[in-house]
């Protein structure tokens, strides 16, 4: 059967009023709590941000495409068993982001070459939160084949930011980030290569994780040994995404890189009160240009951490070899995964995205083996820096959210850049260095847009990550900043 309405039909359950829209203000972790106890069912929660969505998304454009038949019929079946074995999510739905197959549901990559596909199967990732009690109802708005940190394409237009709806929600993972910024979800799937989950988290003023490699499972595509890209969760605070990482790990024989679930959970982790002793925050990664509000207002945060009793320095490890091992490694995964594409599909390809593949396909082996001995060198020394630190903190974007209209960040602090992606390098550098690493938000700039923190970790350290990002959520104060109705521009 076929999910693809896009139809948003104020919800209703017969001739009975929809169950409390006050549940979009809701924990993640709170609603799960009532799902177990039956205080509401799955199928109240759907109809809740059905209404939701009618009420807000017109105006962000976060979910394009929702499959609400699809999940009351999911929902309908897992009521069938008992409220403690449905799962960790015990029937929460959760939307995917448009890159990831959804059985039956319109799935196009943001893409016209995409804009009629209907999956004949899930990835493994869906399978696998949808036997954790997942609910899926929706899919994410995101930018061609994920290229680019700023949400648009030409098959659903732009995701705007509910901060301010003249403003980028920034990218790939932007539809998630704006969908739990404005209450259309508790929590979210997102991806991550060059900070497609950290970039939207900090425009939107929520939390997103890149974990380590291997700790979500998902289907290998083109290659098994592609790294550079992972799955991850999204949520309002620190605890929800534990949750969701909770509900998204675990080893999967499909996926012959993924783990195994630990033998405690990562929301334990995230309510330990495990506090982080030695604290690195660099304004830059000693590699880019940041916007000096931006600066300030991480650096205020970072500081924050000695309340709770860390030493925090200025310090990081030598990345200084990113931007130059990112071009190659990101242009090769783009020609072993798009060249088809370009060779029969190139009128329906976005520039970027015909850059990209072009660059890859000029790589030589010569540029393969400098750039993986670089990338080798720079997780080396990340590695020997938290033997020293605990976490190490930096801005997680250095523009606050720029004009929709912007395709990307073209210059920051009087450097111009050389081309669409250099604007990352403060979050490429870390996924160059396979460090889980998440955005926090940490405060506002003058004209009230969010910013987030950059928290990194040394690799398979989510649980110190979440421990450290719980404990300076508690000082800065800021959770429950979110949801927010869409904003228009002052």
């Amino acid at each position: 059967m076929v999910y693809s309405s896009n139809n948003r039909r104020l919800a209703t359950n017969g001739d009975k009023q929809v169950a409390d829209q006050g549940l979009i203000r809701e924990t993640a972790c709170a609603v799960v709590e009532k799902l177990k106890s039956g205080e509401v069912t799955p199928l109240d929660l759907l109809d809740v941000l059905e209404r939701r969505i009618a009420e807000v998304d017109g105006k962000v454009n976060a979910l394009p495409t929702l499959c609400f038949d699809r999940a009351r019929n999911h929902a309908k079946a897992l009521m069938q068993k008992p409220a403690t074995e449905r799962g960790l999510l015990a029937g929460l739905p959760v939307p995917i982001k448009d890159l990831t197959a959804v059985e039956g549901v319109l799935t196009t990559q943001g893409s016209p070459i995409f804009k009629d596909n209907i999956p004949a199967k899930s990835d493994l990732l869906v399978e696998h939160l949808e036997n954790n009690g997942g609910v899926i109802y929706a899919k994410s708005n995101t930018p061609e084949f994920g290229a680019g940190a700023n949400t648009f394409n030409e098959v659903f237009g732009p995701t705007r930011n509910p901060w301010d709806t003249s403003r980028s929600a920034a990218g790939s993972s932007g539809g998630a980030a704006v969908a739990l910024a404005t209450g259309t979800a508790w929590l979210a799937h997102g991806s991550d290569m060059g900070g497609s989950l950290r970039n939207p988290a900090s425009f939107c003023g929520i939390v997103g994780l890149r974990p380590s490699i291997g700790r979500v499972a998902h289907t290998p595509k083109f290659g098994v040994n592609r790294t550079l890209g992972v799955q991850g969760p999204m949520a309002r605070n620190v605890e929800d995404l534990a949750l969701l990482l909770d509900a998204m790990s675990g080893e999967h024989a499909a996926d012959p890189l993924s783990l195994p679930a630990l033998p405690t959970s990562f929301l334990s982790a995230a309510r330990s009160n495990r506090k982080p002793k030695r604290i690195a925050y660099s304004p830059d990664l000693g590699i880019t240009p940041v916007d000096p509000e931006v600066k300030a207002i991480t650096r205020k945060a970072a500081e924050r951490f000695a309340e709770a009793g860390a030493i925090v320095e200025e310090a990081h490890p030598d990345l200084h070899e990113a931007h130059e091992c990112f071009h190659v490694l990101r242009a090769f995964d783009f020609a072993i995964s798009k060249a088809q594409l370009l060779r029969t599909k190139r009128d329906l390809l976005k520039p970027e995205v015909i850059w990209n593949i072009e660059e890859g396909l000029k790589v030589t082996v010569e540029k393969l083996e400098r750039a993986e001995a670089q990338r080798v060198a720079m997780t080396e020394r990340a590695l020997a820096f938290f033997d020293k630190y605990d976490l190490l903190l930096a801005p997680a974007t250095i523009v606050p959210p720029f004009p929709v209209e912007n395709r990307y960040v073209a210059e920051c602090d009087g450097k111009k850049f050389d081309n669409y992606v250099e604007w990352l390098g403060i979050v490429y550098a870390i996924t160059l260095a396979c460090c889980p690493a998440l955005s926090l938000p940490c405060g506002f700039t003058a004209s009230g847009l969010p910013v987030g923190l950059q928290m990194v970790a040394k690799p398979r350290a989510e649980a110190q990550l979440l421990a450290g990002a719980k404990v300076l959520e508690d000082v800065l104060g800021l959770r429950g900043t979110t949801p927010i109705d869409p904003r228009p521009p002052k």
